[in-house]
């Protein structure tokens, strides 16, 4: 590689989401086991999310602040919009003096607002750009970046044909999956869970902060199966669902407490052993949530969120079934009473679940992370 100052520089530009932080500090983690010396550095909204992961992560921050807009003419909405216009106007000249002052070699966008800006004011400086998309249906800021940069990297192929390039290629790299979801042993993990021997293991969530529909589905399958035995299951609560789910089982009168069967909690901490020791998983249709279920090789049902920008959630689902990965339930038509009846036609026809798995496992990409880097560096 040619580098300006001897060393390699890159600008990660990301922020919003978990879906869109996360990636880029995989990357930037990646980038680091090969080049200790190098300088990274990301640049995101203050109030965003990132403002407190990026230092957690050993990397400096550089604010830069930028709104997304809301889709509403309430006068809240109203007010808002006009804030976010002043901060749109305003971040192209605080994103050149950012990398007028960096220098970077290249620099890397994984989504959010604040790679808008600032990839696209890099784009027509000169600098080497790359973004990164890791939805089936692109965000808005990928659609626009499209224009401008030198490659857009997908998670998977659906996604291109939304997108209009400029000058851009596209690259399917897939979604950077963490190397403990890779390397989780199966029957290790069982163990440390406690699990006996023949059960289904069904691992349910609706994210961090829980999703009502989720829980009160859930609810119903755990009714339908805690005194049979032959499913351990896994649920994670969300934040909301903490006093929910314990009032939804008590109006169902099941006695929940004390079954070794059922491990209930607000959050799951330790998600790579819970999906290694895992069978079936019921869960929402996040980017990075389906490249972990893939890695993992897992059977799921999926149930997309309706509030996500875009539907892109549904999109997602839609790529693992179509490939015969997954079911898809929309949150409109779940009930307890359906999935009920599909967990249990898995239990009497496990080679319909096997079916499901060895198709996810097909859709994975392992090495994503080093795709991704392999790109960057070859820019350069």
């Amino acid at each position: 590689m040619e580098l300006k100052s001897g060393r390699l520089k890159l600008l990660f530009a990301c922020g919003g989401t978990g879906g869109h932080i996360n990636p880029a500090l995989a990357v930037a983690d990646a980038v680091k086991k090969r080049h200790p010396d190098a300088d990274i550095r990301f640049a995101g909204n203050p109030h965003g999310m990132e403002a407190r992961l990026v230092p957690r992560a050993g990397y400096p921050f550089i604010p830069i602040v930028i709104k997304g807009f809301y889709r509403s003419f309430s006068p809240r909405a109203i007010v808002h919009n006009v804030s976010a216009v002043s901060c749109m106007l305003r971040s192209s000249g605080t994103a050149r003096r950012i990398l007028k002052g960096f220098d970077p070699d290249a620099v890397v966008g994984t989504g959010g607002y604040v790679s808008g800006p600032v990839l696209r004011t890099a784009a027509k400086m000169g600098f080497p750009t790359v973004t990164h998309e890791s939805n089936a249906f692109p965000g808005v800021t990928t659609k626009l970046l499209a224009r401008y940069v030198d490659k857009v990297l997908l998670a998977v192929p659906e996604a291109q044909k939304y997108l209009e390039g400029g000058k851009c290629s596209f690259v399917v790299t897939g979604n950077p999956v963490r190397e403990e979801v890779l390397f989780a042993d199966r029957e290790e993990s069982r163990r440390q869970l406690h699990i006996a021997q023949g059960r289904l293991v069904l691992l349910t969530f609706g994210g961090s902060l829980g999703a009502q529909r989720i829980n009160e589905a859930v609810a119903d399958i755990i009714r339908w199966h805690v005194k049979g035995g032959q499913i351990h299951h896994i649920h994670a609560t969300g934040q909301y669902g903490t006093d929910l789910l314990p009032e939804l089982l008590r109006e169902r009168g099941v006695e929940w407490k004390n079954v070794p069967w059922l491990d209930i909690r607000e959050y799951i901490n330790d998600m790579p052993r819970c999906l290694a020791a895992s069978d079936l998983v019921i869960c929402r249709a996040g980017a990075m949530t389906l490249s972990e279920l893939e890695a993992a090789g897992r059977a799921s049902i999926l149930i997309p969120s309706p509030n996500v920008a875009e539907n892109h959630q549904y999109h997602n689902a839609m790529v693992l079934q179509n490939q015969g990965a997954a079911i898809v339930i929309e949150e409109k038509d779940v009930t307890g009473e359906k999935l009920c009846g599909i967990i249990g036609d898995f239990l009497e026809h496990p080679e319909k679940l096997r079916a499901l798995s060895a198709n996810a496992a097909k859709l994975a990409i392992a090495d994503a992370t080093e795709r991704i880097y392999q790109e960057i560096v070859s820019m350069l």
